[in-house]
């Protein structure tokens, strides 16, 4: 993947712990992140008690505001997470450059993004360090599972002795040391060899995998379009010839109350789509550990009205059209006004 050093973990979760550790933050300090994400981007810094700070999302990637992250540093902030949302990447240039300027760490939550790239990089190569995720939900699974790019080689030795529980094992097995002992603060951070030899298999079809997703996505692109252009739903604004990894596939409803029987239309069909995420800065932890930056419309409108369709390696084209036809039926039996989303 182009990184000097990537070390397998027991999840996501794990390699975002470790990533708060290693860019070193505690309490008073901030980390901007965006609200649209998973708890664990904000428990891996909560948990150092640092303060996560909340900012708004484009409406076009879903992906954290480049231009608002630069507005809400301050002389707390020591660190930005870069969430890569379906897979599609942040403006990473942006990003850097910010992080570059004010002498902050670049983490990279690309839970969702694996074999994602940007201008020829993978995603999780090009901040500080990357997060990955090979949980079942994902592309490439090993039932629970993940990865720390280490992309900074002056914090590759510490990644090791935190992910060996704060030994210097790993030294100790390539010789450089007599004896390996406790040299600072780690955890139990390693899968078991079962999980990477799962792990293994998947990543020798991970192409093959990816491809085939993208074909789902095309499609499920191709024949919503018709609804989208009549209005009643909005598709993902990136150019359809560009989906990324094809993680996962959304709609955008008119509001809440639609997407939510359009939800019950479906499930009634036997076909599960679901919503998330309900925005961090509105939770009650949210609200107990951290701060927003701004209003967060976006977020908030993004949160009310996005609807993920079903999405998953083994799913064929047919699956892809029954479920398109009954979001046709769905819409030809309510009430049909003009999409009015931002």
């Amino acid at each position: 993947m182009g990184t000097p050093k990537a070390l397998l973990t027991h999840s996501c979760t794990a390699a975002l712990e470790m990533s708060a550790i290693l860019a070193g933050v505690g309490p008073g300090d901030e980390v901007i992140m965006p609200s649209f994400t998973f708890v664990s981007t904000a428990n891996a810094f909560v948990l150092r008690r640092a303060t996560p700070v909340f900012v708004d999302i484009r409406p076009d990637t879903l992906n954290i505001d480049e231009r608002q992250v630069a507005e809400a540093i301050t002389a707390k902030t020591k660190a930005i997470v870069a969430v890569h949302y379906a897979g599609q990447p942040c403006a990473m240039n942006a990003l850097r450059e910010i992080a570059r300027n004010h002498g902050l760490m670049l983490i990279e939550d690309a839970a969702q993004a694996i074999l994602s790239g940007d201008r020829g990089s993978s995603l999780g190569t090009l901040g500080d360090l990357g997060c990955l995720s090979f949980h079942e939900t994902k592309n490439v699974i090993s039932g629970e599972g993940g990865a720390l790019l280490i992309n900074n080689p002056e914090l590759i030795e510490r990644a090791e002795i935190i992910w060996q529980k704060g030994t210097n094992r790993k030294a100790f097995m390539r010789g450089e040391t007599s004896k390996y002992t406790w040299v600072d603060i780690g955890s139990s951070f390693l899968p078991s060899e079962l999980t990477a030899a799962f792990l293994y298999a998947q990543l020798e079809h991970a192409k093959r995998i990816n491809s085939h997703r993208r074909t789902l996505y095309l499609k499920y692109f191709e024949l919503l379009a018709p609804l989208a252009e009549q209005g009643h739903i909005k598709l993902p604004a990136l150019a359809q010839d560009k989906p990324a990894n094809a993680h996962l596939f959304y709609i955008l409803c008119r509001n809440a109350n639609e997407r939510q029987a359009l939800i019950a239309h479906l499930d009634s069909a036997g076909i599960s789509a679901v919503f998330h995420y309900v925005p961090l800065h509105d939770s009650p932890a949210g609200l107990r550990y951290a701060r927003a930056h701004g209003k967060l419309q976006v977020t908030t409108e993004i949160a009310n009205t996005l609807l993920r369709l079903p999405m998953f390696s083994e799913m064929t084209t047919a699956e892809i059209r029954r479920v398109c036809g009954e979001i046709e039926a769905f819409f030809k039996i309510t009430s049909k006004q003009p999409c009015e989303l931002s």
